[in-house]
């Protein structure tokens, strides 16, 4: 017989003209502008999905387009990135090869670090022709293939990429997901696909049986609903009759289950196996779960195929449909379901899969008190742990439930739990699942072990009191050992870096230090080392601080950010920018988001405001996207300050908000501290003095001025508002914090210079400042000399000291400028005509909204190489910047020039003018 999905090639879109034209469009759009674009063909099983994706990808081709196209399996749905590998492996010209592939796989411990290393691939593979990527049953997509998909459209936006998703209405949520994720970052079309019209059934109809269809036809293709695939499996059902000169069959099923009624039971027998397997598996496992040798299988396999029920691509067996899987699959009892899937699960590791392989039959078929199935989720956890730790934590949690709560087992498996749940950002969930362990009075060694589990989950939700308690507790307890009571140690000792009183803590991080060492426990060392890193920081000890955040990068390059940042408190900004290239090289091990705050801190204490803008933006979208949000307060505190300096108040109001509202949700003392000073800032500018003062005592109030290390180059600021508010006491304080600062940094230009500045604004001493201003000059850091500068100027006109004082405020005025602090350099630039220079004035002129005068420096160099045919990661390379850091400038350019492609920025950028 002939198949019955072969001469409906075509008819297969009888009744979708339209939705193929608007397909078709966007095809057309995406080759014409070069720009990318996102479709989503939705509807129930059978509607017609895949036909229509099939051809539409068939038409891309035909014009010219590189295709990728895979499908997302039910059953499959857990291996990390298997949907999207099929798009990237499969087709004539394969996006990735299997060794390009291969080397991401085994670099994928870091969800942010793989997404940019696809999308190089891709939009390498773009600049010589327009891509298509098609997804084949979105809804079953694997975590880290949908985490892809909602990154790597916005990513690709401005090249020309193609996005081509088919999913089912339900379940929902996957494909929904992907779509909310680009709309309004690039054209996004949803195909809603409903029931075919009589008139299509029709002609479906027609074109398998012939020109003329009775009305006895008519009438039982009525009962497909409209959805073509089971009109098509009935129409296959008549044709076999009329072959035959059999009468339809009375009571013929609407959709497949009457075709699985002529099978031989073997046949059909193989078939359930399989269905138990996938839509897609293996001819060996399906014989192994048959209970038989696979040469006996054989002509089950070939009847299978002659049917038409399965496919055989030479590697595979697969299910032509997913309606016909599930037709014969719903006929397993289900009880002898789940023995099916224990069986299946036992086999496929038997048979060398992986855990992760077996993991959806676990899901399925395993039982309370099944240790083996614990043990097989525990190792699957850990597998995939570092790419999807939202997976880890699912499969953990299904363990701890499968254990039951009489055995010994259910601790180990917690403490799994816990650390995966807090992995994933889950840690409200970690801390119950904790809390409940805990409560069944577990034995000592094993109630400090948990106790130590649970320090990451309260250091993440700002409980630095109820760590420093529970870490106590467990030390006290005893009979725990060496290798925990390390880990309790120095847990403890980092929950005592947010106290007031640091000098203990420092000796309890040395405590915990040396027990670390003793034991030799990494993650002990790593605790101790951080903590001590952190004491350091807020007691102001810079030197210190760089030796041991120096000394645990030394021991996992993941902390690398942390050095970075201490070198720039040592104002050490060459070393700072030696390991900012090393980390580019080694990208994969790197914390991407941490790593954008070192460099944005790094750009912004040279002065680079753009650039340290961009970076921040760019850190806290990467936060946003894996769900940990560690210095999201901090970046919009910095990038408010920035807007003000630049004279963008309505932005700087906004970044105002947004650290309030992340306040609200992490309301540790340094967040508390960074949010009030800001707040202050901002009375200032709105000319509430009062305000302002009232602010600055209450950074005070979480602790001294200075123990925050983000307002330590600020405390300038600080003085100012407090002597226009009268409040000299408070500006006194302020300033003798500085000069303690810089007695305990007497290495650091920049500790010493602001000393003296905030010295010598307390005095109103020209001379004083004079002195600031000379030893900032051995500073890297731009702005601290500028407003030093500008201070000097101020005292010296009050001084009587005209011209002194314009030099000094010309220097303010051209290193504001310079930077593109041009509010700052605005209100300088004041100070100089009230002082009579207006004939020395330098242009302040603040850039246009729109066009390519809007542009920063930064985002036309970005523009000026990727016109030149650059990618993301070669444009980075040649500006030593992240990819990330690019694809945030060139998202702004495109904004400001009213473009939406790589090719219309060549354009635009050819016809400027030279210079």
């Amino acid at each position: 017989m002939a198949r019955s999905g072969a001469p409906l090639s075509r008819s297969g879109l009888r009744g979708r003209e339209a939705e193929l034209e608007e397909l078709q469009a966007l095809i057309a759009s995406v080759a014409r502008t070069g720009s990318g674009g996102l479709t989503l063909i939705q509807g129930e099983p059978g509607i017609g999905k895949t036909t229509l994706l099939a051809e539409a990808v068939s038409r891309a081709r035909a014009a010219g387009f590189s295709v990728g196209v895979g499908k997302a399996d039910e059953l499959h749905h857990m291996v990390p990135l298997s949907s999207l590998a099929a798009c990237l492996l499969h087709g004539d010209q394969p996006l990735l090869s299997g060794d390009a592939f291969a080397d991401l796989a085994r670099n994928h411990d870091q969800r942010i670090w793989l997404v940019e290393r696809l999308a190089e691939a891709i939009e390498a593979r773009a600049g010589s022709m327009p891509v298509l990527i098609g997804l084949d049953d979105v809804q079953w997509a694997d975590p880290l293939s949908r985490f892809a998909l909602q990154q790597l459209p916005r990513r690709l936006r401005t090249s020309p990429v193609l996005w081509m998703l088919t999913g089912r209405r339900e379940p929902a949520g996957p494909a929904e997901e992907v779509v909310a994720a680009t709309t309004g970052d690039l054209p996004t079309v949803t195909v809603s696909l409903g029931p075919l019209s009589g008139a299509a059934i029709g002609q479906l109809a027609g074109d398998t049986l012939g020109a003329t269809v009775d009305e006895r036809v008519r009438d039982l293709l009525d009962g497909a609903g409209g959805n073509p695939f089971l009109a098509v499996e009935m129409l296959a059902g008549l044709r076999t009759a009329r072959a035959s000169d059999d009468l339809v069959p009375s009571g013929l099923v609407v959709g497949v289950r009457g075709r699985l009624r002529s099978l031989q039971p073997g046949t059909l027998r193989f078939l359930q196996m399989g269905a138990v397997l996938g839509r897609r598996f293996g001819f060996h496992d399906a014989a192994a779960l048959c209970g038989q040798p696979s040469a006996t299988l054989i002509a089950a396999l070939e009847e299978a195929v002659c049917a038409e029920l399965l496919d055989d691509d030479g590697d595979q067996l697969v299910f032509r449909h997913d309606l016909l899987r599930q037709a014969v699959y719903v006929d397993i009892p289900p009880s002898a379901r789940k023995a099916l899937h224990r069986e299946a699960a036992r086999r496929l590791v038997a048979a060398g899969h992986r855990p992760i392989d077996a993991v959806p039959h676990i899901l399925r078929g395993a039982l309370p008190g099944d240790e083996e199935a614990v043990a097989l989720l525990q190792r699957a956890a850990d597998d995939v742990l570092s790419v999807t730790p939202g997976l880890a934590a699912d499969l953990m949690t299904r363990a701890l439930e499968l254990v039951p709560s009489a055995r010994p087992l259910r601790f180990m498996v917690g403490e799994q739990t816990i650390l995966c749940l807090t992995r994933a950002g889950r840690n409200r969930e970690a801390l119950s699942a904790g809390d409940r362990l805990l409560a069944d009075r577990p034995p000592l060694e094993t109630f400090s072990r948990l106790q130590a589990a649970l320090g990451g989950t309260l250091w993440n939700m700002d409980l630095a009191g109820e760590l420093r308690r529970r870490a106590e507790t467990a030390l006290a307890v005893g009979g725990t050992a060496p290798e925990i009571c390390a880990r309790l140690a120095a847990l403890r000792a980092l929950a005592l870096s947010r106290d007031h009183d640091l000098v203990a803590a420092r000796e309890a991080g040395e405590t915990a230090l040396h027990a670390a060492t003793a034991s030799g426990d990494r993650e002990a060392h790593i605790l101790a080392l951080s903590g001590l890193g952190e004491i350091a920081l807020n007691v102001g000890d810079n030197a210190v601080a760089l030796e041991r955040f120096a000394a645990l990068s030394a021991i996992d390059s993941a902390f690398l950010p942390e050095e970075i940042v201490a070198h720039l408190h040592m104002d050490d900004f060459e070393s700072g920018e030696r390991l900012l290239l090393q980390a580019a090289d080694k990208a994969g091990a790197m914390r991407q988001a941490m790593m954008l705050w070192a460099q944005g801190q790094h750009d912004l204490g040279l002065g680079r405001l753009d650039d340290a803008d961009a970076e921040f933006v760019t850190m806290e979208r990467l936060e946003h996207e894996v769900q940990v949000p560690v210095q999201q307060v901090n970046g919009r505190v910095i990038r408010s300050r920035i807007a003000l300096l630049r004279g963008d108040r309505e932005a700087a109001r906004e970044h105002l908000i947004a650290a309030q509202e992340g306040l609200a949700v992490k309301p540790n003392p340094g967040n508390t501290a960074a949010v009030r000073f800001l707040e202050a800032v901002h009375a200032e500018a709105d000319g509430d003095i009062g305000l302002a003062v009232d602010k600055i005592r209450q950074v005070q109030q979480e602790g001294f001025f200075m123990r925050w290390r983000l307002l330590r180059d600020w405390v300038d600021s600080a003085i100012r508002m407090s002597l226009r508010g009268a409040e000299h006491e408070l500006a006194e304080d302020l300033a003798a914090q500085a000069g303690a600062h810089a007695e305990r940094n007497p290495a650091v230009p920049t500790a010493a210079g602001i000393a003296a500045q905030a010295l010598g604004l307390v005095k109103n001493d020209p001379a004083v400042l004079e002195h600031s201003v000379e030893l900032l000059k051995a500073s890297p850091r731009p702005l601290a000399r500028a407003a030093a500068y500008a201070d000097l100027g101020h005292a010296l006109l009050a001084a009587d000291r005209r011209d002194q004082a314009v030099t000094a405020l010309a220097h303010a005025r051209g290193t504001f400028t310079e930077s593109g602090a041009h509010a700052a350099a605005a209100r300088v630039q004041r100070a100089l005509e009230g002082a009579g220079a207006g004939s020395r004035r330098a242009a302040t002129v603040q850039r246009p909204v729109q066009g390519w005068g809007a542009l920063t420096a930064s985002e036309k160099k970005v523009a000026r190489l990727v016109a030149q045919g650059h990618t993301n990661r070669s444009a980075a390379d040649l500006l030593v910047v992240s990819p990330h850091t690019v694809n945030t400038h060139l998202t702004s350019v495109f904004r400001k020039l009213l473009i939406n492609s790589r090719v219309q920025l060549a354009n635009l950028v050819t016809s400027l003018p030279e210079g």
